[in-house]
């Protein structure tokens, strides 16, 4: 599209529309008396300037020929009487204006534009001068007559009117008596009003009026007596012409009117010959000479021609099969500048349309279509190849009343400004705005709705508009043709007035079910928005099983701190957009647990929404449909509707539900630096995974951060450097505490690990012995997972521990020493100084030094006991067992009594009790607390 010139700098439109003031559309409806008297508009009324606007057709050129020849005197190959009874605005007040401007000018005419043309089609050398008489049904009143005050004599009956044009004051005194009775003349008398010495031509216009004003005075049927007389009369002559013009609209006409048409055009059609004014196809050329200063079609209109007709090839198989295809270069040249689907439209469907004018009524809307698009051309607004169906400037009031004259429906204006343009949130303009560029730069929303406005409010007995019609109308080389559906859908849920089943469109004067849910929207309270858009995350989330899921914390203490892979979903409001503030929120309770610090943050994988704004809208939509749903019965419905609504009741739930997905798509989780990382999943949608959960664990193991399992050389080469022995529990809780171990799926994997390198030899499980020993010591034969005891006592060693321990318990017991000294034991080993502590629940294993692998021999001033009473702040308990306590875990007699109160502000609650109840029973220690409470 880029290299075809606009429209308006190919063609020139006349100077009025160029100048934005296009003729009053009255004006393009001629008034043959105004013509006659020299009152009408200079292109009418300057018969050398109206012929080079008028374009002869083949019918207009074939009439004008004929009455050429009967005037010249020919009676072969013409006729005296002419009917022009076509459609009402169909070109026949111009034809008679032809006539009346050849008639009069006679030789004058034989230079102008088309007239050479005509003469050659009669086969005379020249036209000749001729009497010529108008009269209009619609001007003409028999009660008051013409005349008699101006310096006129008196007319009060058609025939004298017509007499007086013809002859003066001589030829109506011969219908003196007539005049006065009222009377229609005869043949006879008609021969003696006739001039003698030059051809006559007669024309009689808007005759219908006329019959249904005068019916009751009896005019009505001296008229068509007169009428009857003089067609009689004019065939018997050799150089009379008489034209005669009756409307057939029958919406302008009552039973008694139908009545008199009828008589009058048998009468015409007996005594004279029916005439066509315009082909369908030569509409377009009348259209062009009217509007543009039009000389043929320029090299550049070719370009643009060739373009649209290579596409229209191209895609034959997506266009309406009634389009002539393979002459699409031609039917393009025939309408250039015009697209041909807009005069085509009219012919197809607008032209039942009882108000409805061929002619008239297109030329009207085109001059001022035509008008407004080039001053916005200009502007620079838009630069488009053609003038087609989509660009109508329905945004202009004076546009849109002539568009509904023609329809006959002006109700249509709330559809059009709501849903096309007019206003500034018509719904089409506004879905332009949002678009991607491409579909904003073409205007698409706005060209299609204008598309689907014209091809679906014609007279057919079902007006709407198909796919194929609007990728016609619409489409242009360079253009995706797929971004028709798109904005279809798009139109099709927004739209109020739009009506859509099985991919036809149309516009209504009902409101749609988009209408109803826009009214519905409103009213949906903010609470159960909310509430729905919770349960539905829920049900998104809850699908699939293996991992824990805490919904919606709002204080750390909701979330457990327990060694398991746990999915944090936040609540919608704390949303990746406002990313300072979430993950303020989400390190806090990664940090913490209540009031102590969490213990096992590495387990938390947190769900994190994009924004809220999409879900929120989402559920809105369902609940709406919903409420719409439960009155059916109230709204009255018709089928369609009722189907469309249980179509769009599934697709909203479907909407919701993907929204939860790509709503979804952060995660935030420990990184190995011991701060908080994002993760972005993308473009999420349910296709992904069978379900959410499933889709977030893939990433988190295609990442690394989540394994089924570790291998036992995993554990070895992250074997803590100051640990010698390492319990089993503080094995499988490093993978929820310490960010840098993967997270396990199930920590209860552990058990295989262990069990698979004790098996190998590159471990061993052991116990400690009261003795100082390892009982059970067991290292390299075979051992189940499942008799693997996961506790804090029981252990793991290495490989070269085991061996150590082996190695000292095979060795000879060391000689006494001489000199009476003390003996000095053998190195070996011995939990007096070389294994850790028992720590307590969640406490890291206690790191061992190199001493004496055996306790050292009591010295003499060794006290038999050490006892402390004391009260230690919760914040310094790590630190006291390890500073204090952690010196005398290794040997026996280590005894600890531990009173713990617990009062804080606003209470315990339930939960925290029972966790703290399961957490004694994993410690093997009584669950009992004292609550304060009977019972």
């Amino acid at each position: 599209m880029a290299n075809l010139k606009p429209w308006y700098k190919v063609v020139t439109p006349r100077e009025d529309l160029r100048e934005g003031k296009p003729l009053d559309a009255s004006e393009f409806a001629v008034h043959l008396d105004q013509v006659r008297d020299g009152r009408a508009p200079t292109d009418y009324q300057e018969p050398q300037r109206f012929f080079e606007r008028t374009y002869l057709t083949q019918n207009l050129c074939g009439l004008a020929a004929e009455v050429v020849r009967r005037l010249s005197g020919e009676k072969t190959e013409t006729s005296a009487v002419f009917n022009m009874s076509t459609q009402f605005g169909g070109g026949k007040t111009h034809a008679l204006t032809l006539l009346y401007h050849l008639g009069r000018n006679g030789p004058k005419a034989n230079g102008w534009m088309g007239v050479n043309s005509i003469l050659a089609k009669s086969g005379m050398a020249t036209v000749p001068e001729a009497a010529a008489a108008v009269f209009v049904g619609t001007e003409f009143d028999s009660i008051s007559g013409r005349g008699g005050d101006d310096g006129t004599p008196l007319r009060r009956t058609p025939w004298g009117e017509i007499a007086y044009q013809l002859g003066g004051k001589k030829a109506l005194e011969v219908l003196a008596i007539h005049e006065k009775e009222m009377t229609a003349p005869a043949g006879d008398v008609i021969r003696k009003f006739l001039p003698k010495d030059r051809p006559c031509l007669i024309l009689m216009d808007e005759l219908m009026n006329y019959v249904s004003r005068s019916r009751k005075s009896g005019m009505a049927a001296q008229l068509y007596n007169f009428l009857q007389n003089l067609s009689e009369f004019s065939r018997g002559q050799d150089n009379v012409v008489l034209a005669v013009s009756i409307p057939a609209s029958e919406m302008e006409m009552n039973a008694e009117d139908e009545a008199d048409f009828v008589r009058c055009k048998k009468l015409l059609d007996r005594l004279g010959k029916a005439v066509i004014m315009s082909a369908e196809g030569e509409t377009s050329e009348i259209i062009r000479r009217r509007l543009f200063e039009w000389f043929g079609l320029p090299d550049d209109a070719r370009k643009t021609v060739a373009e649209y007709a290579d596409w229209i090839v191209d895609h034959r198989q997506q266009v309406p099969n009634w389009f002539p295809i393979d002459n699409a270069r031609e039917a393009f040249c025939a309408t250039y500048p015009f697209h041909p689907t807009v005069l085509s439209v009219f012919e197809r469907k607008w032209q039942a349309l009882p108000r409805f004018q061929q002619t008239r009524g297109v030329l009207r809307m085109l001059a001022l279509w035509v008008s407004k698009a080039y001053q916005e051309g200009y502007k620079g607004a838009h630069r488009d190849a053609l003038i087609g169906l989509g660009t109508a400037p329905l945004d202009d009031p004076m546009f849109r009343a002539a568009l509904f004259e023609q329809l006959g429906e002006s109700r249509l204006e709330g559809a059009v400004t709501t849903d096309i343009c007019g206003k500034k949130d018509a719904h089409a303009c506004r879905l332009d705005t949002e678009a991607v560029d491409t579909i904003k730069k073409a205007r698409l929303h706005r060209k299609v709705a204008t598309a689907i406005f014209f091809e679906s409010n014609g007279g057919q007995a079902k007006a709407e508009a198909t796919v194929p019609e609007l990728r016609l109308a619409v489409a242009e080389p360079g253009l995706d043709i797929g971004n028709i559906e798109t904005v279809l859908e798009s139109l099709g849920t927004s739209c109020y007035y739009m009506q859509v089943e099985r991919n036809r469109y149309r516009f209504s004067l009902s409101p749609n079910l988009n209408k109803l849910l826009a009214d519905r929207r409103a009213s949906i309270q903010p609470q159960k928005i909310d509430e729905r858009v919770r349960g539905e995350i829920q049900k998104v989330f809850a699908a699939g099983t293996g991992v824990e899921r805490v919904f919606f914390p709002e204080k750390s203490g909701q979330i457990p701190d327990r060694p398991a892979l746990t999915f944090v979903v936040l609540p919608p409001d704390q949303s990746f957009e406002d990313d300072k503030k979430t993950t303020t929120v989400v390190e806090a309770m990664t940090k913490e647990y209540g009031t102590s610090a969490r213990t096992f943050k590495s387990a938390l994988v947190w769900c994190v929404p994009e924004s809220a704004a999409g879900l929120s809208d989402e559920a809105r939509k369902v609940l709406a449909w919903e409420d719409i749903q439960e009155e059916e019965t109230e709204l009255r419905l018709d089928d369609s509707q009722k189907r469309q609504l249980v179509e769009n009741l599934k697709k909203a739930h479907r909407d919701l539900k993907e929204s939860v997905w790509r709503t979804y798509k952060n995660l935030m989780l420990l990184g190995k630096d011991n701060r908080m990382r994002s993760i972005d999943l993308g473009l999420v949608h349910s296709s992904a995974a069978d379900t959410m959960v499933t889709l977030v664990m893939n990433r988190l193991r295609q990442d690394g951060d989540v394994e089924e399992g570790v291998s036992p050389n995993f554990l070895v080469r992250n074997w803590p450097p100051a640990f010698k022995e390492w319990a089993t529990r503080a094995v499988r809780d490093a993978f929820f505490a310490s960010p840098q171990f993967p997270r396990l799926l199930n920590g209860e994997v552990i058990r295989e690990t262990i069990a698979r390198g004790v098996s190998s030899g590159m471990l061993a499980y052991v116990g400690k012995a009261e003795s100082g020993g390892y009982e059970p010591f067991i290292y390299g034969s075979t051992i189940l997972g499942n008799d693997v005891e996961l506790s804090t006592d029981v252990y793991i060693v290495t490989k070269e521990t085991a061996d150590a321990y082996l190695a000292a318990k095979a060795a000879p017991p060391a000689a006494p020493a001489t000199g009476g000294g003390k003996s000095t034991p053998t190195t070996g080993p011995d939990s007096a100084t070389g294994t850790p502590p028992a720590a307590p629940a969640g406490a890291a294993p206690t790191p061992t030094g190199g001493g004496p692998m055996f306790p050292p021999e009591p010295s003499s001033d060794n006290v038999a006991k050490l006892t402390w009473t004391g009260s230690v702040p919760a914040q310094k308990w790590m630190n006291f067992y390890t500073k204090i306590l952690a010196k005398f875990a290794g040997s026996k007699g280590l005894k600890l009594t531990v009173t713990v109160e617990v009062t804080p502000e606003g209470g315990v609650s339930s939960q925290k009790i029972e966790e703290t109840k399961v957490a004694l029973r994993e410690l093997g220690l009584e669950d009992r607390i004292d609550t304060g409470q009977s019972g």
